[in-house]
């Protein structure tokens, strides 16, 4: 089995000594053993896992949450690897969307090609938007078509960036919440209260509308009742899904007392 020095594994991974030096101090990646020499070496068991910090980084995940993910996952490497691709696959089709778009544009400054004003903004806007909003109307009723046409209303004069403020302000309290679950804060915990406010204010900024302690619960159940939900808060850690609707829930109901 081949060992390397952390100048050898620098070379072959990219990542610099400095880094791979404070991946050590903070516990992140430990070496193999350090030799009567003083030089960290790292085998294979350290760089599969240094792949899977680089991983974890290239998502976008704090260095600060990567341990905590890293000790969640286990050690099944299939499992670990394949819902890295499941969320490239994902990155990858949107930056697609983008890209298409970006050519479009190019193509009608150039005389090339029309796009409607709404083409301009294709990829930007919430994923599958029409298909959710279809399966929610199926799936709820004349109520849920009528709520969805009022967040339509309000959202109709504001400018493009604004909704995409409103979804960042919106991933940002997701993540709150997830930092949470991976700490292994309880899903009853009183402690969450603070940030289900912010959540539950951003879901009513989204309607245009306050957002009922029983309208909030029942997002709950649709988190879980459609596929796609779930793949995308499963994304921040193996069980969010069902931690987060629990918490929504046990939340909703205590601002009844």
């Amino acid at each position: 089995m081949s060992m390397y020095t952390v100048k050898q594994l620098a070379r072959l991974s990219g990542v610099s000594v400095r880094t791979l030096h404070h991946y050590d101090e903070i516990g992140l990646l430990k070496p193999a053993f350090t030799g009567e020499n003083r030089y960290r070496y790292y085998g294979r068991e350290e760089l599969l896992r240094l792949q899977d910090i680089l991983f974890h980084r290239e998502l976008g995940v704090p260095l600060q949450e990567i341990g905590r993910l890293l000790a969640r996952e286990g050690r099944d490497r299939v499992e670990i690897l394949s819902r890295h691709r499941t969320m490239l696959a994902e990155r990858i089709e949107y930056s697609r969307q983008l890209l298409r778009t970006i050519d479009r544009t190019i193509a009608q400054l150039n005389g090339e090609g029309t796009m409607t004003d709404k083409d301009l903004y294709q990829g930007f806007a919430p994923e599958k938007q029409a298909e959710y909003e279809e399966w929610l109307v199926d799936t709820y009723g004349d109520r849920m078509r009528e709520g969805i046409a009022a967040s339509k209303a309000h959202w109709s004069w504001k400018p493009p960036e604004a909704m995409q403020a409103a979804i960042a302000q919106g991933g940002a309290a997701e993540a709150e919440l997830a930092e949470r679950f991976l700490a292994g804060i309880a899903a009853e915990s009183t402690e969450l209260d603070p940030l289900f406010d912010v959540h539950r204010a951003w879901v009513s900024g989204m309607w245009g509308r306050e957002c009922p302690r029983e309208g909030y619960g029942g997002m709950a159940d649709m988190y879980l009742a459609h596929p796609d939900f779930r793949t995308h808060f499963d994304q921040r850690g193996a069980g969010f899904t069902d931690w987060l609707t629990t918490a929504m829930k046990a939340y909703a109901a205590r601002q009844a007392g």
